[in-house]
C-alpha cells in the first residue's frame, strides 16, 4: 500500500489554505464585534466580552461561546497551516520547478505567501482583543510594532510584484496571454489590500493623531497601489477570456474580487472612523450604508459570474466533489467569507444604524441568515479541501497481470 496527499505536490496556493482559516476566525469574531456592547471601544475586549457573558441572556452566552470556539479552532487552524506552507515553501524553491515558476505567468502565485503573513498578523491580533485581559490598556504600545510587521509584509510583497514586472516588461514575450484568461493575476491586489485593511487598524482604534495619521497615509499608499494593478489585471484579463475562455483550474479567480472588496471596504470605514474622532471628518450613517451597499452589489455581480463559469466549466463536480485536486480551489473560500463580513457591516453599519431595520427583529435575522449561510457553508467547504487535500489516502498495490 501507498500513500500521498494531494499538498505533497506543492504550489505556493496552499497558502490560501492558512488564509481562508484565519478568514473564518474573521467571521466568529463579527458575532462579538455586534453583538457584545463595548462603549468607548470600536472593538470588543476581553472585558467586553465577560461582562456580557456574566450579564448576558442565554441567546447572547450561547452566541459568545460559538464565537470564542471557532476563533480557537480557526486561529489554530490559521497558523498550523501558515507553518506548514512556510517548511513546504522552504523546500519548494530548491527545486527546479521553483525556477519554472519564476519565469512564467505563475510567477505572481507567490503573493500568497505575504497575503498569508498579513492574513495570521490580522488574525492573531484578533486573538489578542479576545482572550488577553487588560490588552486596551496598553493596545497603543502595539499599534507601532503592528505597523512596522505590515510594512514589511507590504515591502515583502512589493519586491515579489518588482521582480514580476521587471522580467515581464523588460524581456518582451515572457508573458503568456494565451495563459492570463483568469483573474489569477489579481493575486497581487488581494495580498497588497490585506496588507492596506492590516496598516489602517490603528486609524480607527488609536487615540493618538501621529498614530492614526501615519495608519491612514500608509493603508491609502497600499489601498491606491492595489486598485491601480486590479484595473490592469482585470482588463488584460477580460480581453484574454474572451479571446481564449476560462482556464478551468483558474476558474475561482473570478470571484477574487469579492475579498478584495471586503478588505477595501474595511479600511475605508476604518479610516472614516479616524477621520471623525481625530481629524473632525464625518461621514452620515446614510451616506455609510450606499458606501456599503455599492460595494456588495460589485460583490454579488461578481460571485455570480465565476458561480456562472465555474458551472458550465464543471469545476465543482471535478475538484471539490469529484476525484481531481488543485491547490486553487482554496480561492473558493475567501469569497464567502469575505460576503459573510461584508452582509454584517452593510447590516450593522448600514441598516441597523440608519434605522432601516431594527436589531435582532424579524428582518434583522433575515438579512444576518444569509451572513451566517455563507459562513456555515465555508466551515464545511474548509474541512472537506482540508481531507481532500491534506490528509492521508491510500492506493492499492498494483497487482502483476497474470
Amino acid at each position: 500500500m501507498q500513500t500521498h496527499r494531494a499538498a505533497d505536490k506543492y504550489s505556493p496556493l496552499y497558502f490560501l489554505s492558512s488564509v481562508g482559516a484565519g478568514g473564518l476566525a474573521v467571521t466568529f469574531f463579527m458575532y462579538l464585534m455586534f453583538w457584545v456592547p463595548h462603549p468607548g471601544r470600536t472593538v470588543p475586549v476581553f472585558e467586553d466580552i465577560a461582562a456580557a457573558w456574566q450579564s448576558g441572556s442565554v441567546p447572547m452566552q450561547v452566541g459568545i461561546a460559538i464565537a470564542l470556539v471557532g476563533i480557537s479552532v480557526f486561529a489554530v487552524m490559521n497558523v498550523q497551516k501558515l507553518a506548514w506552507n512556510l517548511q513546504a515553501y522552504a523546500r519548494f524553491k530548491k527545486t527546479e520547478a521553483f525556477r519554472t515558476l519564476r519565469n512564467s505567468n505563475a510567477e505572481t502565485t507567490l503573493l500568497a505567501y505575504p497575503l498569508a503573513l498579513a492574513m495570521t498578523v490580522n488574525a492573531l491580533f484578533i486573538v489578542g482583543l479576545v482572550f488577553v485581559p487588560n490588552l486596551w490598556s496598553f493596545v497603543e504600545y502595539l499599534f507601532p510594532f503592528a505597523m512596522v510587521a505590515f510594512l514589511a509584509i507590504g515591502m515583502l510583497a512589493l519586491s515579489i510584484i518588482g521582480d514580476f514586472l521587471g522580467r515581464v516588461l523588460t524581456r518582451g514575450g515572457l508573458f503568456d496571454v494565451t495563459a492570463h484568461n483568469s483573474f489569477a493575476q489579481m493575486l497581487p491586489t488581494f495580498a497588497l489590500s490585506m496588507v492596506a485593511v492590516g496598516l489602517s487598524a490603528p486609524a480607527a482604534m488609536s487615540g493618538q493623531t501621529v498614530v492614526v495619521g501615519v495608519s491612514m497615509i500608509a493603508s491609502t499608499f497600499f489601498a491606491v497601489v492595489a486598485i491601480l494593478y486590479a484595473l490592469v489585471a482585470l482588463v488584460t484579463a477580460f480581453n484574454s477570456m474572451l479571446h481564449y475562455g476560462t482556464a478551468k483550474e483558474s476558474a475561482p479567480t473570478l470571484m477574487i474580487l469579492v475579498p478584495i472588496v471586503t478588505t477595501l471596504g474595511i479600511m475605508f470605514l476604518r479610516q472614516s472612523h479616524g477621520m471623525h474622532t481625530t481629524f473632525e471628518g464625518h461621514t452620515t450613517d446614510g451616506e455609510t450604508m450606499v458606501f456599503l451597499a455599492r460595494l456588495l452589489s460589485v460583490q454579488v455581480m461578481f460571485l455570480a459570474l465565476g458561480l456562472v463559469v465555474l458551472k458550465r466549466e464543471g469545476y465543482w463536480s471535478d475538484f471539490v466533489f469529484g476525484s481531481k485536486t488543485s491547490p486553487g480551489s482554496y480561492a473558493l473560500v475567501c469569497p464567502g467569507v469575505a460576503l459573510s463580513v461584508m452582509i454584517q457591516f452593510f447590516l450593522h453599519k448600514g441598516l441597523i444604524a440608519t434605522g432601516l431595520v431594527a436589531k435582532f427583529g424579524i428582518a434583522y435575522w433575515s438579512v444576518e441568515a444569509f451572513a451566517l449561510g455563507f459562513q456555515v457553508a465555508m466551515v464545511v467547504l474548509v474541512l472537506r479541501l482540508n481531507r481532500q487535500h491534506f490528509a492521508k489516502m491510500s492506493e492499492p498495490a498494483a497487482v502483476p497481470a497474470e
